[in-house]
């Protein structure tokens, strides 16, 4: 341990010389004290005691296996709440379909020249374009593109704004909506029935929710963030301070009703900061709530583990290869050896009957290939550096994602086939 820690002098480390099995029997309380708790190859006795234990004192747990050429990852965990979640297709919200006040009389107010953002060139000709169509803003690929030609056939030269402008109508509309998995997460009973227990997100979630529904027109908090525009400094500058500015007063607004939550539960101001609001209305478009479910479940007949094993029929598909995981766990349980350890051939057959009454247990009527289970016996437990350094990889990230509550981990199972390069994630 001493020389493991050279490599990073900022990272501290310990070991306890035990097995799961004799910790769980007579120190259980050991597992309690850790944010997240990572395992690796374990029998199945002992993950479903190890996953019993964290489940039940909410510790985040990730298992994770590299068996030749084969991975897999496991993520159990209660409820992870996610603010920052960085979406790949993040929607700047520019409110042109409904502009504030401070937004419309900036409009109003300001002339339309080479040298403005190309955000009041697109509303001046939004403006255009609902006037000739009663009052409606372009709603498809068509509608957009005669907008399109109506900004393009005024432009008097190579006006970088008036081209900007045109890029941005397929993204700069719509902003500002209240998403369906946001729908979701505001009528989730842990934001309509708050409690003293009710975690800080909850509380936000629910005067965010009251915020939409009574304030805002049914709109999200404004973020306050523009985009990159071609423009002289003071005309850009002054277009975001106007909204920065709605952006703070929006966030205030949630903030009061946080209090006034907070005031109800009996719980403390301090519970909830201005900055922890800000952000929250920042990110609102994006929020996540993750559930989970626990490993030792999987044991049951899961109607999760019949759609995935009917949906994919099993044979040749990567369901084939989680089954034959399991029950190589389930091997090393019940014959206290790893298959293909000593006798491939002889293992070979033991591992098919036990992987079939798995099957049978889910109530699933198939069956994996002979090839498959003759592979993982000619393993014989042993690792790829590659395969777990790959998985290694993965699971870092993953923790990283919990720990920081940013990004949204995997929901909440991962394998890997390194043999034909595939992937795929799904949940148990």
């Amino acid at each position: 341990m001493q020389l493991l820690q050279e490599l990073n002098t900022d990272v501290n480390g310990d070991f306890v010389d035990e097995s799961v099995d004799w910790i769980l029997s007579n120190r259980p309380a050991f597992f309690d004290t850790f944010d997240v708790v990572i395992a690796s190859n374990l029998n199945e006795k002992a993950l479903w005691g190890l996953s019993d234990r964290l489940w039940e004192a909410n510790i985040p747990f990730i298992y994770c296996r590299s068996l030749g050429f084969f991975g897999s990852i496991r993520l159990q965990i209660k409820e992870h709440c996610v603010i920052e979640s960085h979406p790949d297709n993040r929607q700047y919200d520019l409110r042109l379909e409904q502009p504030f006040p401070a937004l419309q009389k900036h409009f109003e107010s300001t002339e339309i020249t080479s040298k403005v953002p190309w955000l009041l060139v697109l509303n001046k000709f939004l403006q255009g374009w609902k006037q000739k169509y009663g009052g409606h803003f372009p709603a498809n690929y068509k509608q957009k593109s005669e907008l399109k030609e109506m900004i393009r056939a005024a432009m008097t030269a190579d006006e970088e704004n008036y081209e900007e402008a045109i890029k941005a109508i397929n993204t700069a509309l719509g902003g500002g909506n209240v998403s369906s998995s946001i729908k979701t997460i505001f009528q989730d009973n842990a934001c309509t029935n708050l409690n003293k227990q009710s975690s800080p997100f909850w509380i936000i979630t629910k005067a965010l929710k009251e915020f939409v529904e009574n304030d805002n027109n049914g709109l999200l908090p404004l973020p306050g963030v523009l985009p990159d525009m071609t423009a002289d400094t003071e005309p850009y500058i002054t277009l975001q301070n106007i909204y920065r500015q709605q952006a703070l007063h929006d966030a205030d607004n949630v903030y009061r009703k946080c209090q006034k939550y907070l005031k109800e539960l009996g719980l403390p101001e301090d519970t909830i900061s201005e900055k922890t609001v800000r952000l929250f209305c920042k990110e609102a478009a994006g929020l996540a709530v993750l559930r989970g479910t626990k490993i030792t479940d999987e044991n049951a007949k899961s109607s999760n583990i019949l759609s995935f094993v009917d949906d994919l029929e099993i044979q040749g598909t990567l369901a084939e290869h989680y089954v034959a995981l399991r029950a190589y766990e389930r091997f090393v349980s019940e014959c206290g050896n790893v298959p293909g350890e000593c006798y491939v051939e002889n293992d070979v057959k033991e591992l098919k009957t036990v992987a079939s009454k798995m099957l049978s247990d889910w109530g699933v009527h198939a069956s994996i290939s002979d090839d498959l289970i003759h592979e993982i016996c000619r393993y014989g437990g042993s690792e790829i550096h590659s395969i777990s350094a790959f998985i290694g990889g993965c699971v870092a990230q993953e923790v990283i994602k919990i720990v920081t509550k940013q990004y949204k981990p995997i929901d909440n199972t991962f394998l890997y086939n390194a043999i034909t390069s595939e992937t795929i994630t799904f949940k148990l």
